[in-house]
């Protein structure tokens, strides 16, 4: 799969499925929508008409069901007829299931995505995750021929015209996206380290025109970044906040997108053990995804002032490592005393919430991370888990993630209750609770939003995404399209003002966003 190329066509043409092998893909009652002429030339000379409408008659979806159509190089395959409240209208996750167990192989493969153009958008996305870049098997070296499998979408319901070339522009960025941040999730510590992480960052700076600001490693103690610091300074590769800016003219608010990027965690002194510390490679997720949904973002036309702030450390094991008792002085100026190395994520992002509000001057703070390993337990592998300040920014979430594929659970968000499990006798607070099993996760995230005031009179929206950033050991690049579809009325991007849950119907007409005092309206 490393090596297969997606591209997205208003159609793909016709082909005989012995040299172009092909998927049809959809809800059984949009299937059954396709009319004949659309799909013949994909499917003759191997499959009939008659075929074509028994094969849908065989489908009985509990929650999929697939039919091959001809040997190995033509199958359909229904999804769930139904999901639940908490799912994707476009049941993403089953999508991602189908195509890599039913899209035939070859070197030219075309799936046909058969869904309502409100769905398109995960859809794609879905696609996305089923072709990882990432691998470094022996034989894929040997293998120079590049793959390419075309998407076609064919709408269906009230709004089923054909697909726009904004709309294909739309998905390909979005893909790319979701791909770039798989890859550099994949991608173990021995090559993917800070420095490696910051040409990633420089990459896609060059590509958009964009040069990026960086501190590293002395300069972050000299300039009082003492959360980046005292996380990454025992490791090889020192650590760095970089940011990268995008400041229209004409932009009404200031929203930054701050990611935790721990490129390998081992716990530090605090360490973990050798079941829980292999996939360590991971807690970089929440900066892949900013990276990803940054570039796809601007690519398609972003109005608002967008800062993505990448906080970078190798929590490493060292003579130069923090100690538990250790304590610190983070950018916001509050002092943390540390109970517990392996708590590590907060104290980054506490440091980048913190520059984004003092130094970027945000109206709106994002942070994205793997942060803790309860927010599988709390919301499960499939739903990342969100903290915020602001109930409307909460449902947006969770609206964006339905709309989207990347499902969103809410936390309980309640800092009076929760917050004096960091009470410490000889510093502001300590860095990891003292119950455990008192909401942990939404504590890590109290923790977070504690240096930048929870009287801060902004939106701030923290996303625990530490399950659903895999499935198994594959990366999915989960969090870019969750990130592109809640900020989309901010893009100049018709689909991605589709998906978007923010905005009221005015702003909807006028393609962009009021503000109602400090919090966004909702649609």
């Amino acid at each position: 799969m490393a090596n297969v190329g997606l591209q997205f066509q208003a159609s793909a043409g016709d082909a005989d499925p012995q040299s172009r092998p092909l998927l049809l893909l959809g809800q059984l009652h949009h299937l059954h929508r396709v009319p004949w002429s659309h799909v013949r030339g994909k499917l003759q000379p191997r499959v009939t008409e008659e075929l074509w409408q028994a094969a849908l008659s065989t489908l009985n979806p509990n929650p999929t069901d697939s039919c091959p159509l001809y040997l190995n190089y033509a199958t359909v395959a229904a999804l769930p007829s139904r999901v639940s409240r908490h799912n994707s209208p476009s049941a993403a996750h089953f999508v991602t299931r189908l195509v890599r167990t039913c899209l035939p192989p070859g070197t030219h493969r075309c799936i046909l995505m058969v869904c309502e153009r409100s769905d398109a958008f995960a859809s794609a996305c879905a696609l996305a995750r089923a072709f990882p870049l990432f691998t470094h098997r022996s034989g894929a070296s040997r293998r120079t021929e590049k793959k390419t499998v075309t998407v076609e979408f064919f709408l269906v319901g009230q709004d089923n015209g054909p697909v726009e070339v904004s709309t294909l522009q739309c998905l390909a960025s979005a893909t790319e996206g979701v791909r770039l941040a798989a890859r550099i999730v994949d991608t173990p510590c021995n090559e993917m380290n800070t420095d490696t992480f910051l040409e990633e960052i420089k990459k896609v700076g060059k590509d958009l025109g964009i040069t990026p600001t960086i501190i590293r490693d002395e300069e972050l103690k000299t300039r009082g970044f003492g959360g980046i610091y005292g996380v990454g300074k025992a490791a090889l590769h020192p650590p760095a906040l970089a940011v990268l800016s995008h400041t229209p003219e004409g932009a009404t608010q200031t929203i930054a997108w701050v990611g935790k990027g721990i490129v390998y965690d081992t716990g530090g002194l605090s360490i973990k053990g050798k079941t829980t510390m292999p996939g360590m490679k991971r807690d970089c997720g929440g900066a892949a995804a900013v990276l990803g949904a940054f570039r796809a973002a601007i690519k398609q036309g972003f109005r608002d002032s967008l800062h993505a702030v990448f906080c970078l450390a190798e929590n490493s094991v060292g003579p130069n490592a923090t100690r538990p008792d250790d304590i610190h002085v983070l950018y916001s100026g509050k002092t943390v005393e540390i109970n517990n190395t392996d708590a590590e994520g907060r104290l980054v992002l506490a440091d980048g919430v913190s520059y984004a509000c003092k130094d970027l001057g945000a109206d709106i703070i994002l942070d994205m991370a793997t942060l803790t390993g309860a927010q599988g337990i709390a919301t499960g592998k499939y739903h990342a888990a969100v903290l915020t300040n602001s109930a409307e920014w909460e449902a947006a979430c969770v609206k964006a993630g339905r709309r989207c594929g990347d499902l969103v659970h809410p936390l309980v968000y309640c800092p009076e209750l929760h917050f004096s499990e960091f009470t410490s006798a000889v510093a502001d607070m300590k860095n990891s609770v003292a119950d455990r099993d008192n909401s942990p996760s939404s504590c890590a995230g109290l923790f977070i939003a504690s240096h930048i005031g929870f009287d801060w009179p902004g939106v701030w929206v923290h996303l625990d995404i530490a399950a659903p950033v895999h499935t198994g050991e594959r990366a999915t690049g989960f969090g870019v399209a969750l990130l592109l579809a809640l900020f989309g009325r901010a893009s100049e991007d018709p689909l991605l003002n589709l998906v978007s849950p923010l905005g009221c119907e005015a702003d909807v007409q006028e393609g962009h966003v009021e503000r109602d005092s400090k919090r966004r309206r909702l649609v």
